[in-house]
């Protein structure tokens, strides 16, 4: 099965790198009507996948990930049609110039070919990958989450609906429907047809990915994201920040998951994180030196165990933990981050460059939320993931992300000397 799929997604990709940009908006226009149209089919198989999913106990996070409704269906489809207003990126001319042999040389943007993604109980990422490769002339293998199959499968079968209408091959884009893990692992070494695997899940998927494939893999989405409060900030301009970067949206990879208080203002700052913690319905895992203030507070608050420092709580859970100050808060995010997303609350400029330089994740902030890492936020329209390795892309990946480029020379009849 997933030969036949490789070859056709192979196949497709030859005839959509020919497109031009009007071609591709055209279909990206017409996907995002039939979303709309026919969502009514979409919405009920999510209602399925919802329903199989609360009988087999996923946590609230996860249900909230993996839910749809006409809200959402609606801005899915929007987020389409915003990446019709994107430039496109293949065939831009990235540089060059004439040579001293005669030869003018040029680097050229063009698609990568064929993108496979696999990742979990999150439907809109069906759309976003789709919109996104079809922008850029790539075809697209997806394989979600089993908790999702039903909403993938309705979602993809509209778009091949789309493409078709356009006169396009529906290999450009398809989902692998069976839930049987081992086709991840088939998935992994199809290497013949697919340019570069992304996997959007949990740490064992990425373990898994970059030890087993053998394709090119885009790493990220992991999120142990930090917020580090020194000592010149205002309280409440701070609390505010914290707030939005933790209860907007916990179970997003860009919601922060541990908060480093400096010492110098932990007496005084931890009593009032606690009655904001509170309104927000988040728990607290402290460390021993925050725990002492955070007990006669009002939110719910427990010892931190170790580990809970590595994981994604995607959750309103947050740990906190006093720090001596930013050389501290550093070297905790070096041995506990993921190279997300962190940032510093501070009115200290030397503290704020300190932060900016020393702390390698692919997003840092200055008085800022984590939550802004992503394609929308960034002016990038709908992101296909956000990579926290350093090799061809890091952060929000749009659509620059998803070509690579080749060399044109042009000649007169030249030959090398």
């Amino acid at each position: 099965m997933l030969e036949q799929m490789g070859a056709a997604a192979k196949a497709a990709s030859y005839k959509l790198a020919l497109l031009s940009s009007r071609e591709k908006n055209r279909v990206l226009e017409k996907i995002a009507e039939y979303l709309e149209a026919q969502s009514a089919e979409i919405l009920r198989a999510n209602e399925q996948d919802l329903a199989e999913a609360r009988e087999n106990g996923l946590s609230e996070a996860m249900l909230d990930r993996l839910a749809l409704n006409p809200a959402r269906l609606k801005s899915i489809a929007d987020d389409v049609r915003q990446v019709c207003n994107l430039a496109d990126p293949v065939g831009q001319v990235i540089d060059g110039g004439l040579l001293d042999s005669g030869l003018r040389i040029e680097r050229r943007r063009v698609p990568l070919g064929v993108i496979g993604v696999i990742y979990e109980a999150r439907p809109n990422v069906t759309v976003d990958v789709a919109s996104l490769c079809l922008k850029t002339g790539n075809a697209a293998i997806l394989r979600g989450g089993k908790e999702t199959w039903r909403t993938n499968a309705a979602t993809v079968k509209v778009i091949q609906q789309a493409l078709e209408e356009c006169g396009l091959p529906a290999g450009a884009i398809q989902a692998i429907e069976n839930p049987d893990r081992a086709l991840v692992n088939e998935m992994l070494h199809m290497d013949k047809y697919i340019d570069m695997l992304i996997p959007r899940g949990g740490a064992g998927l990425h373990k898994l990915c970059r030890e087993q494939s053998t394709i090119p893999v885009i790493t990220g989405g992991i999120g142990v994201c930090h917020i580090f409060v020194d000592d010149s900030i205002e309280f409440e301009q701070a609390l505010k920040i914290i707030v939005n970067a933790k209860a907007q949206r916990p179970s997003a990879c860009n919601s922060v998951e541990t908060l480093l208080v400096h010492q110098r203002i932990a007496e005084t700052f931890l009593p009032a994180l606690s009655k904001q913690m509170a309104q927000s319905g988040v728990t607290l895992h402290a460390d021993d030196n925050a725990l002492t203030q955070l007990q006669s507070g009002p939110a719910s608050v427990m010892p931190v165990k170790a580990e809970q420092y590595n994981d994604e709580y995607l959750s309103l859970d947050l740990n906190v933990k006093v720090v001596s100050g930013l050389d501290d808060a550093i070297a905790h995010i070096r041995e506990h981050g993921t190279q997300h997303s962190d940032a510093i609350l501070t009115r200290t400029l030397s503290n704020a460059n300190r932060f900016v330089n020393e702390v390698d994740s692919s997003a840092v902030y200055v008085n800022a939320s984590t939550r802004f890492t992503d394609g929308g936020q960034f002016g990038l329209g709908a992101e296909v993931a956000v990579s926290t390795q350093k090799l061809h892309a890091r952060g929000p990946m749009g659509l620059e992300a998803l070509t690579t480029y080749k060399w044109v020379g042009f000649g007169e009849d030249t030959i090398r000397a």
